[in-house]
């Protein structure tokens, strides 16, 4: 699928702009502080209904005004998964924004009664300066990178994420209350209703974060050879206590524990990936340049399709050439000029990293204090 326009008005500092894209490849060029990166946080906004940098709403709307709208037109879709009429192609997806109110999204003329359901309409990976935190921050961040691709191949799994997360707040408040409460067979029967809850959720993520690992890997591990030049040896593992326990008997055994803690210690709320290169964790050993090579590869590799035009993720590559050596740069852009990938959209302050890439089909837009020309 492509985003064949988007009218913007009033997010962040583009007071307004309409543009048209190629469906191969557009490229945004312009200093920094100028207004790329939130081109690209418009389309993502488009397809996560938020951005991907500020969860307030009221912060991406322009300073001084009320309101703000991204609309964007997109095509072709799946026609059968959008309940619109055989001859319809294109689908409008609008985002409106107003200081002090819900936010409202609306697909066609219809506005959305859940977000929920907009996920996976419009795959996109985006990679940029702030995937950083994969590797510095905890595993929460690590978590997160999984959770996003997959809700958006499988609407079941972010609604059992949705619950699970609900049932272990619920648990951690009882926790927290247990030790002023008179201990009695009521509270000890509530924490088994909510442990019986959690388990099959559990279950379920577990198997699907286990499934996406396993087949992502050999791809991920394919795609850093190719932009390293196959001279550097990586490794990614999924790490979860669902591996080798049964979750109801762990959180009953460790009830008393976590009376003391005050906190959920077993579920797969703990999960987390290791990252190595070589048999060493990326983050004592690597470079600069192999830590962002590592994560190139991870988000290529998410967005890395064979087959069908319309199955191929939209892809944001915001500032990607920093760091990177003139070889690793010059692989990276013959990757995702390939036909594993469908429409790109990237971002940079030097039009020499972008010369030559852009074919007779591309566009070049330049990018001057939220003015896009």
């Amino acid at each position: 699928m492509i985003l064949k326009e988007i009218e913007i008005l009033n997010y962040k500092n583009i007071r307004e702009g309409r543009l048209s894209f190629s469906p191969k490849l557009n490229c945004l060029v312009g200093l920094n502080g100028q207004g790329k990166t939130n081109v690209l946080d418009a389309i993502y906004l488009l397809s996560f209904t938020k951005s991907a940098f500020n969860v307030i709403d009221s912060q991406n709307i322009t300073h001084g005004e009320e309101m703000s709208v991204v609309q964007g037109t997109y095509g072709p879709l799946k026609v059968e998964s959008l309940e619109l009429k055989e001859n319809d192609e294109d689908v409008v997806i609008t985002c409106g924004m107003k200081r002090g109110q819900k936010k409202q999204f609306r697909r066609g003329k219809k506005d959305y009664k859940r977000l929920i359901d907009h996920i996976g309409l419009i795959p996109l990976v985006m990679v940029s300066p702030e995937d950083g935190m994969l590797i510095a921050e905890g595993s929460d961040e690590r978590r997160r990178f999984m959770d996003q691709v997959i809700a958006q191949q499988d609407k079941r799994y972010l609604e059992d994420l949705q619950q699970y997360n609900a049932l272990v707040k619920q648990r951690n408040a009882l926790l927290k209350q247990y030790e002023s409460a008179e201990i009695s067979e009521s509270i000890e029967t509530l924490f088994e209703v909510i442990e019986a809850q959690m388990v099959p959720l559990a279950e379920y993520i577990h198997a699907q974060r286990k499934a996406f690992v396993t087949a992502f890997v050999p791809t991920f591990q394919a795609i850093y050879n190719e932009i390293s030049g196959g001279n550097e040896s990586v490794g990614l593992e999924y790490v979860s206590q669902l591996n080798d326990r049964e979750l109801g008997e762990a959180l009953k055994r460790t009830r008393a524990r976590d009376l003391i803690l005050g906190w959920t210690s077993q579920g797969v709320h703990k999960d987390e990936i290791e990252m190595t290169l070589g048999e060493y964790p990326l983050k004592r050993v690597g470079s600069q340049g192999q830590q962002k090579t590592y994560l190139l590869a991870m988000k290529l590799a998410t967005a890395a399709r064979e087959g069908q035009e319309e199955d191929k993720p939209i892809l944001l590559l915001d500032d990607i050439f920093d760091k990177l050596d003139s070889e690793r740069v010059e692989r990276i852009v013959r990757l995702v000029l390939s036909e594993r990938f469908g429409q790109i959209f990237i971002t940079d302050t030097d039009r020499q990293h972008l010369t030559g890439l852009v074919g007779e089909d591309g566009k070049i837009f330049h990018v001057n204090n939220g003015e896009i020309a």
